[in-house]
């Protein structure tokens, strides 16, 4: 018998993250999706006009990495970038009818995976839950819960 193991909850926090992350990538297959994708259009159809730097900060991603997935997406033709009104080095990102459709259909997989993840919880729980991780992002990256329509 092994001796008990008593994690840190950062590291309970990790393991959930990778679970439904894992989860979640495997599931956008079905929509040729990847994570940061899902994220970029997402936030694309929250915020009409956010930059790609800004959604890279809420994600917690590099921008080098987001400009990579948007930079596909606008190939696929979900998402079209207009110039910034004020900023030459900034483009706005905006979803497409095509677009909002796969994120339409890519959030309601994100919310299947939330469901599967969170199922042995009772409701109370998952009250608790959200309501102390929001508690800590809110502290720990305000951005990622961000909607700035100035992006």
């Amino acid at each position: 018998m092994t001796d008990a193991v008593f994690p840190t909850t950062g590291y309970l926090a990790w393991q959930f993250s990778q679970i439904v992350a894992g989860r979640l990538e495997r599931a956008l297959r079905a929509e040729d999706l990847t994570l940061a994708q899902h994220n970029a259009l997402q936030h694309a159809a929250l915020t009409p006009g956010v930059s790609a730097a800004a959604i890279a900060r809420r994600s917690g991603i590099t921008a080098q990495s987001m400009g990579a997935a948007v930079t596909q997406l606008v190939a696929r033709g979900l998402l079209r970038r207009e110039p910034h009104p004020t900023s030459r080095r900034s483009m706005r990102l905006y979803v497409t009818d095509e677009g909002h459709s796969a994120a339409a259909r890519a959030a309601s997989i994100a919310g299947r995976i939330e469901a599967e993840t969170t199922a042995p919880l009772g409701t109370d729980d998952k009250d608790t839950i959200h309501r102390l991780l929001y508690h800590l992002v809110e502290r720990l990256n305000p951005d990622a819960l961000t909607v700035d329509r100035r992006s």
